[in-house]
């Protein structure tokens, strides 16, 4: 069967969409860092909606508020923004398809597990997570929000809240602390960078992957 995504023609396939998905991160992190605030709210619209990509958005927001340490209220501030706009599309495109989605996205255990904790949290089903640091996804509950029709205003006022609260911490540290905190970062940045663009690409692998395999279901053949 070469035509699943476990032959090896799909291995193939899917090793290249990998490669040029690392090459065309890479780039946006160089182009982010480079043109500042605006490039915070693009990446954090991919990384809420597109493309994961865990820790991009809190390491660049600290490099911009560390390097500029009077306009840290204004990094934190782009940050959160392109976070909520990011997860709003997420939250839409749940919300147009329902439960579907969320299976299809979602192992059925982790599904019951966002479910049941909207279930019992409902705010804070959105907003502890956007507080949280990576290695904690945010887009299961991005999704279990539309796809269990959450209230929409509960839900950015969540979102902004977490997000809010996270980048107003992280960017105020870097200003704070800044020399000690890019000394860490630039030593490590190979590994930080490396760790958060493989996490990222392997999300969108396994996203992918479930979807080919839904599209294609296996069926026996008699020869």
């Amino acid at each position: 069967m070469l035509g699943t995504p476990l032959a090896p023609g799909g291995i193939l396939n899917l090793g290249l969409i990998a490669l040029l998905v690392l090459e065309w991160t890479r780039r946006l992190m160089v182009w982010v860092r480079h043109i500042g605030g605006p490039g915070l709210i693009v990446l954090g619209v991919v990384d809420n909606s597109a493309i994961p990509l865990p820790g991009s958005q809190d390491v660049l927001t600290i490099i911009l508020a560390a390097s500029q340490k009077t306009l840290w209220p204004y990094y934190a501030f782009m940050a959160t923004v392109g976070a909520v706009i990011g997860g709003l599309i997420t939250y839409q495109l749940a919300h147009r398809e329902g439960k579907a989605l969320l299976e299809r996205r979602l192992s059925a255990k982790r599904a019951r597990q966002v479910e049941d904790a909207f279930a019992k949290w409902g705010f804070g089903a959105v907003v502890i997570p956007a507080m949280l640091p990576p290695p904690l996804p945010m887009t299961p509950f991005l999704l279990a929000a539309g796809a269990l029709q959450y209230s929409r205003g509960k839900f950015l006022a969540a979102l902004a809240i977490g997000r809010a609260i996270r980048y107003t911490l992280l960017a105020f540290l870097a200003a704070t602390y800044g020399r000690q905190i890019l000394h860490s970062i630039f030593e490590y940045r190979g590994a930080i960078l490396i760790a958060g663009i493989a996490a990222g690409v392997g999300v969108a692998l396994y996203i992918l992957l479930r979807y080919k395999l839904g599209k294609h279901p296996r069926h026996s053949h008699q020869t």
